[in-house]
C-alpha cells in the first residue's frame, strides 16, 4: 500500500525538504479530518487525497498544489471552515482547496444544473489560480481508477461527464497523459464489453506486429544513426478510446486501423527536427497532404510537434512524431510542464507560453460566463468550445489565428475583440470583399471593417459556431433589446400624458421615482421597458400618475387639445421593438397602424389589414403611426401577376425588377392552365412611389393581364 513516506521520497527528487515537510503536514491534517470516514470500497478515506497528491507528484506539481490535493476534499465532507486552512497553511492553499470543493450541499433539482454550476464555480477559482483546475483533474483522474465501487447507472453518468468536460479541459490544457486515461476508463465505463473486446484485440494484434515494428524501428533508428543525427525512435500506441472512435467514425475495421505503425522520434533541438524530417522523407516516400507542421503553428494548447506519414515497405502506412524533449514534456503535462520547469528554478519558453495560453483561454470562459443566460447555457458553451478541429488565418499585421472548422467571418470579429465583433458590417479576405458568414479556410487573410454605429444581427447566430461568439451576440441582443424598449416606452408614455396635457418632462421632480414602489418595479427603466414590450398599458400609467399628483398642483395649460391622437413616428430603422407584419407589408406611404404586441413590442400593420379587426375591442393596444419623411431602407412587399406562359418569364420579370433599381426575394410560378400562369413576386422596394414605378412596367408587358399587391 502506497504511504505517506513513499511519496515523500518521491516529493524528495524535485522539492526541497521544508516544502516535502509542508505536505506532510496537510497529509496528516486530513489524516485526522478524515477520521472514521471511509471509501465506497472500504478503505480509509484519507487514501484518495494521497493517491490525487501521487499523481500531481509525477507531474512534479509545486507543494501548494499538493497541500491542496491532500486537503481538497476537508471543506465538503468534514466541516472544517477556508478560515482554519487558511490559517494554518496560508491563503494560497485555501483558496486552491475552495476551488476545488463541490456544490454537493446545494440541492438542485435537476443533477445537470448541479454539474453546470459546479463547473461554473471551478471557472471562477481557476480565474484566480490555474492550480485549480490540475488538482481537480488529478481528483477527477483517481476518482475514474476507483470507479469499480459504484452502481453500473452512477458509473456512467461520471464517465459521461468525465468524457464531456473533464477529458476535454485536459486536452485544451495539453495534458495528454490524463486526457488518454480519463478517455479510455469513461469508454470502459460506459461500453465495457467494447473496451473489452477492442483491448483483447490489441493485446492480439500487437504480438503479431512485435517483429514488423522492431524492424521499422531500427531502420529509422539506423538511418538517425548514419547521418549523425541524435535522436531516439520509440513505437508510438494508440489507446482504446482513439481506436473505437476511428471504426466508428470513418467506417474502418480493426485490422485496417492497426495497419498503421506509429513511431515518435525525441531529438534534442528544432533544427534537428526539421533536418530529421527530411532524413525520413528520404529514407520512404511521404504520403501527399499528410505534413503537418505544429512547430511552426502550435495548437491552441501549446502542442508542438512535426507529423508526416510515409509509405513503409510494401505499401505500409507508417506515422511519425518528431519533436524535442521540451515539446515531449509539454505534450504530456501541458500547462502543467510550467511548474515542471518552476521546480528546477529555470524558465522555459515552451513551458511559459502554455501558461499565457491557458490563462487567455479561462479569460475567455469567465467573458462566456458573463455573458450567458444560465449555467446550462454556459455550460453547452464550453463543451462546444472545448479543443475542436482547428483552422489558422491571419490578421492583417501577420499574427495567427485559431478557430474551429467551419468557423465564419463573425467567429473570426469576436475572437479578434468583442468590440470588433458587435461593430461589423463587412470584411475583406485576401484583399477581397466577402460575406460575413463566409466560412473560413486555413491560410487566408482577414481584415474586418466596422462601422462605430454598427449593432449585432439576429440572423448571425444562425451561422456562428465559437462559444464566444455565439454569447457574445445574445449578450449585445438583449441589451439592444432593453435599451429600445425604454426608449420606444418613454415615447409611449409621453404621448399617453399628453392626453392628460402634460409630459414626463413636466412631472413634479422624483413624482415618478416615487409611484416605482408602488408599481412593483425597482427602477425607472424597468418601468419604461415593460411598456415598451407591451406587458404594461402605456395609457393606464398615465392615468395613475396624474390622479397621484400632489393636491393643489395647477395642471399645465400648454396647447396640447389635439395631442392626445397625434402618432408615434417610425423611421423604418426601429430595432428589435418596432417589427412590420408580414401579413400585409406595410410600405412608406401606406396609412398604418400600430399593435402594441406583449413580448414583441410595436408591430405595424397596414391600417387596412383585416388581421386588425379582431384587435378592435382592445383600443388601448392600437394607436396611430407616421412614417419619417428620412427613410432609408427597403421593404418586402408581395405581388401577384397573372399573365401568358411562356419561355424566358422569368428573366424577362428579373431584368424588368433589377432596371427598377429593386430586388426580387421569393418568386413562384403556379400554372393555371396550358396557357395562363399566376407569379407570385416578392420584392424589396423604398416606398409605394417605387412601387408603383415598378407596377406599372409591369403592366406595360404584353403578356400581362393583371397586376395587384397582395393583401393578407
Amino acid at each position: 500500500m502506497f504511504t505517506i513516506d513513499d511519496l515523500a521520497d518521491r516529493l524528495g527528487s524535485y522539492l526541497p525538504a521544508e516544502e516535502v515537510q509542508q505536505v506532510k503536514r496537510a497529509f496528516y491534517y486530513a489524516e485526522q479530518a478524515h477520521d472514521g470516514q471511509r471509501r465506497r470500497s472500504g478503505e480509509p478515506y484519507v487514501t484518495h487525497p494521497l493517491a490525487v497528491a501521487n499523481i500531481l507528484a509525477n507531474m512534479h506539481m509545486d507543494h501548494q498544489s499538493l497541500m491542496a490535493a491532500m486537503l481538497h476534499d476537508v471543506i465538503e465532507d468534514t466541516g472544517v471552515p477556508k478560515e482554519a486552512l487558511a490559517a494554518q497553511f496560508g491563503e494560497p492553499v485555501a483558496e486552491l482547496v475552495d476551488g476545488v470543493s463541490k456544490l454537493t450541499q446545494i440541492a438542485f433539482e435537476d443533477k445537470a444544473v448541479a454539474q453546470a454550476e459546479n463547473f461554473q464555480k471551478m471557472v471562477l477559482a481557476m480565474s484566480r489560480d490555474i492550480r485549480v483546475i490540475i488538482v481537480k483533474l488529478a481528483d477527477r483522474l483517481h476518482n475514474m481508477r476507483t470507479l469499480g465501487a459504484l452502481r453500473p447507472e452512477k458509473k456512467r453518468r461520471i464517465a459521461r461527464e468525465t468524457l464531456e468536460i473533464y477529458a476535454r479541459v485536459a486536452s485544451r490544457l495539453g495534458i495528454n497523459t490524463i486526457r488518454v486515461e480519463l478517455e479510455d476508463l469513461s469508454f470502459q465505463a460506459i461500453y465495457p464489453m467494447r473496451a473489452e473486446r477492442i483491448k483483447r484485440a490489441v493485446s492480439k494484434a500487437r504480438g503479431h506486429r512485435r517483429s514488423a515494428i522492431r524492424q521499422l524501428q531500427t531502420s529509422l533508428q539506423q538511418c538517425l544513426d548514419d547521418e549523425g543525427l541524435a535522436g531516439n525512435v520509440v513505437g508510438r500506441q494508440k489507446h482504446l478510446l482513439s481506436i473505437y472512435r476511428k471504426m466508428r467514425d470513418q467506417q474502418k475495421s480493426f485490422a485496417e486501423i492497426m495497419d498503421v505503425f506509429g513511431f515518435r522520434i525525441i531529438t534534442d533541438s528544432v533544427d534537428s527536427c526539421y533536418r530529421i524530417l527530411g532524413v525520413v522523407h528520404n529514407l520512404y516516400k511521404p504520403v501527399p497532404g499528410r505534413f503537418k507542421d505544429y512547430i511552426a503553428i502550435p495548437k491552441a494548447n501549446g502542442y508542438q510537434s512535426l507529423h508526416t506519414t510515409l509509405f513503409g515497405a510494401g505499401g505500409m502506412p507508417i506515422e511519425v512524431q518528431i519533436r524535442t524533449r521540451e515539446m515531449e514534456a509539454m505534450a504530456n503535462n501541458g500547462i502543467a510542464a510550467h511548474w515542471l520547469y518552476k521546480a528546477g528554478q529555470t524558465d522555459h519558453p515552451i513551458a511559459e507560453g502554455s501558461h499565457a495560453r491557458a490563462r487567455q483561454w479561462v479569460k475567455g470562459l469567465l467573458e462566456m460566463q458573463r455573458h450567458a443566460g444560465d449555467s446550462l447555457e454556459f455550460i453547452e458553451h464550453v463543451k462546444n468550445d472545448l479543443f475542436p478541429d482547428d483552422i489558422y488565418v491571419f490578421t492583417p499585421k501577420g499574427d495567427i489565428m485559431e478557430l474551429p472548422q467551419g468557423a465564419t467571418v463573425i467567429d473570426f470579429a469576436y475572437s479578434v475583440h468583442t468590440d470588433i465583433g458587435n461593430s461589423c458590417i463587412a470584411c475583406r479576405i485576401d484583399r477581397h470583399l466577402a460575406p460575413l458568414s463566409t466560412r473560413l479556410e486555413s491560410g487566408q487573410t482577414l481584415e474586418i471593417i466596422t462601422a462605430p454605429g454598427a449593432k449585432p444581427n439576429t440572423t448571425w447566430l444562425s451561422f456562428v459556431v465559437t462559444a464566444k461568439a455565439r454569447s457574445a451576440i445574445r449578450h449585445a441582443l438583449k441589451h439592444q433589446q432593453h435599451t429600445e424598449s425604454v426608449q420606444l416606452g418613454r415615447r409611449l408614455l409621453n404621448k399617453a400624458l399628453a392626453d392628460f396635457e402634460t409630459s414626463l418632462e413636466e412631472l413634479p421632480e422624483g413624482h415618478l421615482a416615487a409611484q416605482l414602489e408602488t408599481l412593483s418595479v425597482k427602477h425607472e427603466d424597468e418601468l419604461l421597458e415593460s411598456i415598451g414590450l407591451g406587458t404594461r398599458m402605456a395609457y393606464a400609467l398615465a392615468r395613475q400618475l396624474v390622479e397621484a399628483l400632489p393636491e393643489g398642483r395647477e395642471a399645465p395649460r400648454a396647447p396640447r387639445a389635439a395631442q392626445g391622437d397625434s402618432p408615434v413616428v417610425i423611421s423604418g430603422a426601429e430595432g428589435m421593438v418596432i417589427k412590420f407584419a408580414r401579413c400585409c407589408h406595410p410600405l412608406p406611404g401606406d396609412p398604418v397602424l400600430g399593435h402594441l404586441s406583449v413580448g414583441k413590442g410595436i408591430v405595424v400593420h397596414r391600417a387596412d389589414c383585416r388581421n386588425l379587426n379582431d384587435l378592435k375591442g382592445e383600443p388601448e393596444k392600437l394607436f396611430p403611426l407616421e412614417w419619417s419623411e428620412t427613410i432609408a431602407e427597403d421593404f418586402p412587399v408581395a405581388l401577384r401577376i397573372e399573365m401568358e406562359t411562356r419561355r424566358g418569364l422569368v428573366a424577362e420579370l428579373a431584368s424588368l425588377v433589377t432596371d427598377a433599381d429593386a430586388n426580387i426575394e421569393r418568386i413562384g410560378i403556379e400554372e393555371r392552365d396550358a396557357r395562363l400562369a399566376i407569379v407570385n413576386l416578392t420584392l424589396a422596394v423604398r416606398d409605394r412611389i417605387h412601387l408603383a414605378r415598378i407596377i406599372k412596367r409591369i403592366r406595360n408587358l404584353p403578356q400581362v393581364g393583371r397586376v395587384g399587391r397582395v393583401r393578407n
